[in-house]
């Protein structure tokens, strides 16, 4: 772990005193400063000589980073070169994010990451984060002992088992958690030295990735069932021995195990699933803003959802309870759904549903008058067809699925149809935002997974909202450790989404844009932890005001002074 603590002097002026010198001090990203050592600090750490005579300024370092940047054509390639960079150089490196946040957001994470998560194992470089494999399963003490930073209070977890729209990608999904804290930091401000990436080598089913030669992961098929369990058990008693003040972030597991993990584990400690909760909250705020617009009230919508894995169950739930909150008893509330999966409706009579799927099988009786060819499967467009629904969503991770004739079929039935193609990266999206809009003459409301660019229809420029997950679990982040929260609770969840959905005062947004995303960041993190107070899940007093305690938390990325530890 660093040797390093963090000081006030008499003036009131906070310092970094560390023991570490000369080339060490320049190899460790969260202590390096580079050319911005002063002449006092190169004098006193072994630095004379070892740099470039001129001391600079970060705001001159973020210059030439900014253009070492642009010296990449591939974005793939700025990808890297921003991992290099943090690994290098922390506060550069989020100085240089946090000044560019619109046009570097989708390099370091989506949908470029998922370049980087399908290269990783050509592209390796430098280890980031903590790696257990499940042959080291009875170790996992020791490897949390070898963690760089000690003071670990947010950890985002992976097995790489469903990772976006590409699946099993083994171990070359620790990408994702890195991308992850990023994005935490960038919008909430929580301090990267509390943070630590960690990736759960559980083997791989994806025969390629056995197959290649340069693949870094344990080479061997995926533990399944108990084996699994004891694992993942393994792991939890671990942390929670070493590190028993923690947010635990559960990030690209499988459908059946993300499932299992945050059921198993929320009340043990205070834990998180992105895919399911954090893409519930984004979407239900959208859902709830979109609602606003059409003068329609949620409880009157009718919701079609093609796709049903993880993120699909997880928006499914999580707008389910807001039709409840906002007064539907929950048969009537369920009553509003329709999903859909690869195999068509989900009803009575699917095979292979999850555990998830299986409350909302539709009865034979539902669809008795449909005139469809065969009740063994009813594909999306008979669905939309028969339903007309007012919000269909798309979670299914299958380019083009909203087809045109979907597309105008709803909008035939519906003066302004809700359409959310929410898949990842950008080329899994069920739809383009400018076909949408064509489909529908301007009509639809839009809220997509990845960034998409503004477009023109009919003389008028429409901004595309994101419904991406940056937009909630920073915030919900931030929120949790102002106040230690020693749980997640589903009130703390609907704070954030309340909070989203009313976020943007842009008659064509329904979300905040990415230059709002800092803002929205902090209201959800203020009344995350106020609804934490509230239900007395806080673990420390709550305070005369609670914006100023969620402010006390946020890090800034900038150069302390150094001093040399006697």
């Amino acid at each position: 772990m660093l040797d390093i603590s963090f000081k006030i002097d008499d003036d009131g002026q906070e310092y970094l005193e560390t023991s570490i010198t000369g080339k060490a001090l320049l190899s460790i990203s969260q202590l390096n400063k580079g050319t911005a050592f002063t002449e006092r600090e190169r004098h006193q750490f072994g630095l004379i000589g070892k740099l470039p005579s001129r001391v600079e300024t970060l705001e001159d370092q973020v210059a030439r980073a900014y253009i070492q940047y642009h010296s990449f054509n591939e974005q793939i390639n700025r990808n890297v070169h921003l991992n290099y960079l943090l690994n290098n150089n922390q506060v550069l490196f989020y100085r240089l994010v946090k000044n560019h946040i619109k046009e570097i957001l989708p390099t370091i994470y989506t949908p470029i990451v998922g370049n980087a998560v399908t290269s990783f194992n050509k592209r390796f470089m430098q280890p980031r984060g903590l790696y257990i494999s499940y042959e080291d399963r009875d170790r996992i003490e020791e490897i949390l002992d070898n963690r760089t930073n000690h003071d670990v209070k947010l950890i985002v977890v992976s097995d790489g088992e469903g990772v976006l729209g590409i699946g099993d990608q083994g171990i070359g999904a620790m990408a994702i958690p890195v991308a992850k804290l990023m994005v935490y930091t960038a919008f909430a401000g929580i301090n990267p030295s509390h943070t630590l990436p960690i990736m759960l080598d559980a083997g791989t089913n994806n025969q390629e990735l056995l197959e290649d030669p340069l693949y870094l992961g344990w080479r061997h098929p995926r533990i399944e069932g108990e084996e699994y369990n004891k694992f993942i058990a393994k792991f939890i008693a671990a942390i929670k021995a070493k590190l028993p003040y923690l947010f635990l972030h559960w990030e690209d597991f499988g459908r059946t195990n993300a499932y299992r993990n945050l059921i198993s584990y929320r009340e043990q400690i205070c834990s998180f699933n992105d895919d399911i909760q954090g893409t519930g909250v984004v979407a239900t705020a959208a859902i709830l803003a979109a609602a606003k617009r059409t003068n329609t009230p949620i409880t009157e919508q009718r919701i079609v959802v093609f796709g049903a894995g993880t993120a699909g169950m997880g928006v499914t739930e999580n707008i389910l309870k807001a039709l409840i909150r906002n007064g539907l008893d929950e048969d009537t509330a369920r009553s509003r759904f329709w999903l859909v999966d690869r195999f068509g409706l989900i009803t009575e009579n699917s095979h292979d549903l999850s555990e998830a799927q299986k409350s909302w099988a539709r009865k034979t009786s539902d669809i008795a008058d449909w005139k469809v060819e065969s009740g063994e499967y009813i594909s999306l467009e008979k669905v939309v067809e028969n339903v007309k629904p007012t919000i269909l969503i798309g979670c299914s991770a299958q380019a083009g699925a909203f087809s045109e004739a979907i597309i105008r079929n709803m909008a035939s039935q519906v003066e302004h149809p809700i359409i959310f193609p929410l898949s990842n990266p950008t080329e899994k999206a069920e739809a383009t935002p400018a076909d949408i809009l064509n489909w529908t003459k301007g009509k639809a409301l839009i809220a997509t997974g990845s960034p998409f660019e503004d477009v023109a229809y009919n003389g008028e420029i429409y901004p595309i909202s994101q419904s991406n997950n940056y937009l909630a679990f920073p915030g919900i982040g931030l929120g949790v450790l102002a106040c230690q929260a020693t749980k997640l609770t589903d009130d703390m969840l609907w704070a954030a989404s309340e909070t989203l959905g009313t976020f943007t005062n842009n008659p064509k947004l329904l979300l905040p844009s990415i230059e709002s995303a800092e803002a929205a960041s902090l209201a959800i993190a203020v009344a995350v932890a106020q609804c934490a107070f509230k239900e007395g899940v806080a673990g420390i007093k709550e305070p005369e005001n609670v914006e100023t305690l969620v402010k006390q938390h946020i890090w800034t990325p900038q150069y302390l002074p150094y001093k040399k530890k006697d």
